[in-house]
């Protein structure tokens, strides 16, 4: 069996004569939409008001795009939109000749995970709950939200893995003829697994009253399964040519440390 030929067009139509209609936006839409639904099942479970949550979901999505669009433009490509500044938050690319619509074509999952923590702290504040117990719930969905996003990459033919050096994997034919790692498959499913894990110990009591637990094993998982998967990718920066690890990687340390951390101290608190 040889390797799988992609040439899917990432654009399905385009409305209005103007605006693109693509498969990443429906994708990431339709991973925020199932998310909700999840974490509603638990604030029903919880006995917790549905308003709060509407607050929540505010908060994460605002928290989620800020976070994700200035994580890319700051960690991959600072120097380019330190003289372009509009186009970090305008769908455009702005040239002599005019603009042009672009969409955003940035966006960083380790800039999401700092703009989400900002957005939780907002919400605690905000409702006067506890962060903790609110990180916990909100660990649980987010593997949902990017299994969809890194099925939309595959769909755009983007964060593709390195040449797996033999007769399998695909082959991306909007870029090269080379099979390479479906890196982007790899992560969804790994994140699939991850909610099934955390989901099977959210349902053990035990397990949920050690605040920050689920957290903390969710930041362990999610940012080792990321940094294992990198080796299999394509450096996103010419800069990460030179270094040891790459960016995202780099960027995973921290979450993995502070996963580790964060397990340890709450089975402390029985």
């Amino acid at each position: 069996m040889g390797p799988i030929h992609w040439n899917i067009d990432p654009e399905i139509t385009t409305l209005f004569g103007v605006l693109p209609l693509r498969y990443y936006g429906i994708l990431f839409v339709a991973g925020i939409l199932l998310a909700y639904q999840v974490i509603k099942k638990i604030y029903i479970s919880e006995n917790i008001p549905l308003k709060d949550l509407d607050k929540l979901a505010t908060y994460i999505l605002l928290g989620t795009l800020i976070g994700a669009r200035l994580g890319h433009c700051i960690f991959y490509d600072f120097s380019y939109f330190y003289h372009h500044p509009l186009e970090i938050f305008l769908p455009v690319k702005i040239t002599n000749s005019g603009w042009h619509y672009t969409g955003f074509s940035g966006l960083a999952s380790h800039g999401a995970a700092i703009g989400i923590l900002v957005g939780i702290t907002l919400y605690t504040i905000k409702t006067k709950t506890s962060f903790l117990w609110a990180i916990d719930r909100v660990a649980l969905i987010i593997p949902v939200t990017a299994f969809f996003i890194r099925i939309g990459n595959f769909m755009n033919s983007e964060i593709y893995g390195k040449p797996t050096q033999g007769n399998y994997g695909v082959i991306f034919m909007k870029d090269d003829l080379i099979p390479r790692h479906p890196t982007q498959l790899y992560e969804g499913f790994s994140y699939l697994i991850i909610f099934g894990v955390l989901w099977f110990l959210y349902k053990k009591k035990k397990i949920v009253e050690q605040k920050g637990y689920l957290f903390g094993l969710f930041l362990v998982l999610m940012f080792s399964a990321r940094f294992i998967i990198e080796f299999f990718k394509e450096n996103q920066a010419s800069f990460e040519e030179n270094m040891i690890i790459n960016m995202g990687q780099l960027l995973s340390l921290p979450f993995i440390f502070t996963g580790i951390i964060l397990s340890l101290m709450s089975k402390k608190d029985l």
